[in-house]
């Protein structure tokens, strides 16, 4: 079971899925921006250790952001000019959006990109964390921090995909839509990383 695996294992697993260059299964935009100039961002997906189960944490975005307002997601964004791995974008985003030290964090491996309604090329970066920690969220862009239990996540009674169709595109594509959680909903690409994630970890 997904919440009863070690951090060695869940590197293992990551290690033997990650195919540099390859598209993750997303909600069909890879098909629609195929020829399309993509800008390329990076998330951390922290794991962290909470009554002897994992949890993973998130944020939800302020309403005053200029995108994804007030939506829950992991920390990250666009990589900045001159940086050279994902790990290094998830890193800093993680730092200005939360204050969370890349000291502290424990990178176990990458899921494979995703492609986002948005036209951003995803690289989803895994890590743990400690627990409890003192976050600290930007005034401004961080509403809330709070933590899933990847249990709770991975139960299939607790997500359906359904049909969207996103503005300016004519036709529908399928979205991941969690039931609520402690007040918060996950969905869309955030949502579809997490999928992702439970089908690598098995």
């Amino acid at each position: 079971m997904t919440h009863l695996l070690t951090e060695d294992q869940i590197a293992d697993r990551l290690q033997r899925a990650y195919r540099p260059g390859v598209i993750a299964s997303t909600d069909g935009y890879a098909e629609l921006y195929a020829s399309v100039p993509l800008q390329c961002a990076a998330v951390l997906i922290p794991f962290a250790r909470c009554e002897d189960e994992w949890h993973i944490v998130f944020t939800r975005r302020t309403d005053t952001v200029q995108k994804h307002k007030g939506q829950v997601a992991f920390p990250g964004g666009s990589c900045n000019a001159g940086e050279t791995s994902p790990e290094t974008t998830a890193l800093r985003e993680a730092m200005e959006e939360i204050g969370l030290n890349p000291a502290d964090v424990r990178l176990l491996g990458r899921l494979n990109d995703i492609i986002t309604i948005t036209r951003y090329r995803v690289s989803p970066v895994v890590g743990v964390i400690p627990w409890p920690y003192p976050f600290q969220p930007a005034a401004g862009e961080v509403a809330r921090v709070f933590t899933i239990p990847l249990p709770w996540l991975a139960n299939r009674r607790n997500w359906k995909e359904q049909p969207f169709t996103p503005n300016g595109i004519r036709r529908p594509f399928p979205v991941v839509l969690y039931a609520p959680y402690d007040g918060e909903v996950l969905w869309g690409a955030s949502a579809r990383i997490i999928l992702n994630l439970i089908a690598v970890l098995g």
